[in-house]
Order: structure tokens, then C-alpha cells, then sequence
């Protein structure tokens, strides 16, 4: 993948699904969610024209999703091939955050809150499957000093579980690296284009701006590999090709916001997550799984010609049992290969045996709210996207979530880890292998990493022990 850093010529402008007009601002200064980024590229290479001049041909598809398509689709669908990650806030072009996992609540790496096995489960609350209550090991506080985002050096120590220090420059703030703007605006009609005619006669609103500090950029990951496009210098990577080895401007945001592209260093900048050396307490192996992005999943109707379980989505995970907390991922191979077809691969995918782990805990924070507007299109299979509007919302689990699983063996621990990391097994990854959002993962939701995790009795050494 190519990583990439973005520069704003200006403010930034993220709107979310909330209304703009009297005193409501819209909320437009929230660091953006990955869906935008990743719109903000696919509206780039329609821009380029990249096939214009005959010389290069893109592939093509049709519109649907899982085999169902319309009789006389026809194959007008470009850059389907695109993958993104990110954005992540980057300083210098070389030191990237990545957000705070929610069990760590004070100013070192060392995780505060800790699964307890001692309290009484008749009495709990806790949603199916979980089995343990997480406690936290510090005096009650309303006051949380942990900071928001962390470096990758920080993350990827935090999950060694080694030096629990935190130097002051490995973890940031929102307001470290980015001011909120506030602006007054006149409504625009969007069919005149004009303010003070239709149905904008008279308004206005406020709104939020986002405005990245000096020497701050966002970090994105991005490849699009084309069946059929052979560049002679970019071969198939139409990001490359977008880019041309130098800048490139490119629209992000609402209001033709822009920001100068650039490719910084051609290794991937995630943390890592731990593949092995996971704790054991009574003959089970302790992983646990935080979210790099936010991810969604969503309520599931049974099935039962397609042999399809109900599963109420939501916080727990699709690939997670609702009733029993088992994981229901594949162990071995489970990547569709070049000669694969969609059925014989997902016939041998079947046939894999499950890894033997079970969900156990978890610390979810609020849900984040997932939408967007789309505009008309005249090609559309429905009304809905003739006239356009607002998109589907979906609530989103945020990044820092974390999931404490108990696999039965190391072997099986390893498999997990495998499966999780967004780097899969390999130490040196050159593009995303996993990404465990049922929806959206092409567009970067669903990343995470592993790492080990103990019961709150075996960790000594803090307050509130």
C-alpha cells in the first residue's frame, strides 16, 4: 500500500448527519472517519481521468453487492479495487498517532483496567456472552489524565507490555495538533447556486472548521490495484498513477476543501500486534484485540435457506457466537486466490475448522455515528439514488475498543492473532491482510491489533490492588 500524507491548503470542513441551521453547528471540526478519506480518493481518480486518452483501459463492474444484480446492469462502475486506511494524525511527515486503547486511564502504558474473575455472575448485568466484569486498579475520578492518541513506538509498547513510560512528545491531545474555527455563513440554493434565491432566501448558518497546526498532516494508506490497467512506470496501482510520484491536490471534506497529496515512507506506519508469547492462566491463553478504527456490525435476520444464524450486531462482533462468546473465524487459509471462484472459495473456506477461542470481555465505549449525503445520480437503479440524500446510518464501535478473548491453546492463540492483526503473521507487511468490519472495511474500518492481557488479582503494584 501507499502511504500517504496529506497537507490542508486551509481549514477542513467534516460535516456528520446533524442539521446546520439556527444555532446548530453541524459539528464540523471532528477529526474525520475513514469513509471520508476514502470517497475523498475515489472522487480524485474520477477526476483524473486516468483512461482518458485511450492508452490505458480501467476495469469495470456492475452495480450490486454478493451476486445479486439487476438484468440489464450494465458494467459502469469504476475503482472498485480501492482500499484506504486511515486518516491518522502525522507530525513531520514521520511520527504517526494512532488512538488510545480505553483500558489504559492514566499517563503511562500501563493498562488500568482489568478483567476481574471474582464477582458474582447471577447478579451481573453483563450482556451475553461476556463472563468477566472489567475493574479498573486506580482511585475513582471523574478526571481522566490519559491522553487521547498515542505513537506508534508508545502503542507497539504498550502491547509488548514493556517499559510503561510515556515521554511527553508519544502522546497527544485533539487540541495538541488541531483549533476548532467557528464562521458564519449565507445559505446557498443548490439550484441557482446563488445566495438569497429559493429556498435559501434568508438563511444562514454556523459551522466548525477543522484547522491541523503547523507541521501536522493526516497519514493515510491508500493502493487501488486495476485488473486492466499497465502503466509503464505505475503498473496497476491506480493510486500511483494518481499521484505520479510528486503532489497532488485532492478534495477532502465538504466545501471543495484541499489538500496537497504526497507519498512519505513506503513502509506501512500501523504498530504491530503480538503473534505470540500470550499469558496462560489455568490452561488458557490470554489475547486481546483493540481496534486501530472504528468498526461496524450489523444486526443479522436468520436464514435458514442459506444456513445463516440471527445475531444481534451492534458492539459484538458478526464473527463472534451471541449466545456462547466462541469465535467463528477460520483457521488456515483463508485469502481468495487469482483462480479462485467466489463459490469454490467460499466452499473451502467452510470447510476450515473454527478457531478455538471464546469472547470473555470487553470495554466498548459509545458508539459512533456513521453517515454521509450522496448526490444524484441519473444512472441510479432506484430512486433513492436519482434524487440522492442522505445515505444509511450505521453506529459504529470507535477505535480503542478493546476485546478480551481466552483461546485454548497457544496454538490456537497464534491462529487468532493471525486472524485479528490487521498485518496478519507477517513481521514486515506490505499492505492490510485483515479487516474485521462486516461492512465498510474497504474504506479502513475494522483494523486492529493483539495483544496479551491478565486478571486484575495477578497484576500487583498499583493503587487500588
Amino acid at each position: 500500500m501507499n502511504t500517504i500524507l496529506l497537507e490542508p491548503t486551509d481549514v477542513l470542513f467534516f460535516r456528520d448527519g446533524r442539521p446546520m441551521t439556527g444555532s446548530l453547528a453541524g459539528h464540523g471540526a471532528a477529526w474525520p472517519l475513514p469513509n471520508v478519506i476514502n470517497a475523498a480518493f475515489h472522487a480524485a481518480l474520477h477526476r483524473a481521468q486516468l483512461d482518458a486518452d485511450g492508452s490505458q483501459k480501467l476495469h469495470t463492474h456492475r452495480r450490486g453487492a454478493r451476486g445479486v444484480y439487476a438484468e440489464d446492469a450494465q458494467r459502469d462502475r469504476k475503482f472498485g479495487s480501492l482500499t484506504t486506511a486511515g486518516p491518522f494524525p502525522v507530525k513531520d511527515g514521520h511520527t504517526w498517532f494512532f488512538p488510545r486503547p480505553h483500558d489504559l486511564q492514566d499517563a503511562t502504558l500501563q493498562p488500568a483496567l482489568l478483567p476481574a474473575d471474582s464477582f458474582d455472575s447471577v447478579q451481573s448485568s453483563l450482556p451475553d456472552p461476556l463472563e468477566y466484569a472489567v475493574a479498573s486498579r486506580l482511585p475513582p475520578s471523574k478526571e481522566s489524565v490519559a491522553k487521547t492518541w498515542l505513537s506508534t513506538a508508545a502503542y507497539e509498547r504498550y502491547l509488548a507490555g514493556s517499559n510503561p513510560a510515556l515521554e511527553d512528545d508519544e502522546s497527544q491531545n485533539d487540541a495538541d495538533f488541531a483549533d476548532t474555527e467557528h464562521a458564519i455563513g449565507i445559505a446557498i440554493d443548490a439550484t441557482t447556486g446563488t445566495a438569497g434565491q429559493g429556498e435559501a432566501a434568508g438563511k444562514i448558518y454556523s459551522a466548525h472548521y477543522l484547522r491541523l497546526r503547523k507541521a501536522w498532516q493526516l497519514g493515510v494508506c491508500a493502493v487501488a490495484e486495476d485488473k486492466k490497467f499497465n502503466h509503464q512506470q505505475h503498473k496497476s496501482d491506480l493510486v500511483k498513477a494518481l499521484l505520479n510520484g510528486g503532489q497532488h491536490q485532492i478534495i477532502v471534506g465538504g466545501q471543495q476543501r484541499i489538500c496537497s497529496a504526497r507519498v512519505a515512507v513506503p513502509s506501512l506506519p500501523l504498530p504491530r500486534g503480538r503473534g505470540d508469547g500470550f499469558h496462560e492462566q489455568d490452561s488458557k491463553f490470554l489475547l486481546k484485540w483493540i481496534l486501530l478504527s472504528p468498526a461496524v456490525w450489523p444486526a443479522i435476520e436468520a436464514d435458514a435457506a442459506r444456513n445463516i444464524n440471527a445475531h444481534p450486531g451492534g458492539w459484538l462482533p458478526n464473527w463472534i457466537h451471541s449466545q456462547t462468546g466462541e469465535v467463528l473465524l477460520k483457521a488456515g487459509d483463508t485469502a481468495r486466490h487469482e483462480h479462485d471462484s467466489r463459490e469454490g472459495w467460499r466452499q473451502r473456506v467452510r470447510q476450515l475448522a473454527n478457531i478455538s477461542a471464546k469472547l470473555v470481555a470487553g470495554i466498548i465505549p459509545k458508539p459512533l455515528v456513521v453517515t454521509g449525503w450522496a448526490l444524484p445520480d441519473e444512472h441510479g437503479e432506484n430512486e433513492g439514488e436519482r434524487s440522492g440524500g442522505a445515505q444509511s446510518t450505521h453506529l459504529a464501535v470507535p477505535a480503542g475498543a478493546v476485546y478480551y478473548l481466552e483461546a485454548d491453546s497457544a496454538d490456537e492463540a497464534r491462529k487468532l492473532a493471525a486472524a485479528l492483526n490487521w498485518h496478519g503473521s507477517e513481521s514486515d507487511p506490505t499492505t492490510i491482510r485483515n479487516r474485521r468490519s462486516t461492512l465498510l472495511g474497504e474504506k479502513g474500518f475494522g483494523l486492529g491489533v493483539c495483544g496479551t492481557w491478565q486478571f486484575y488479582k495477578d497484576v500487583p503494584g498499583r493503587s487500588g490492588n
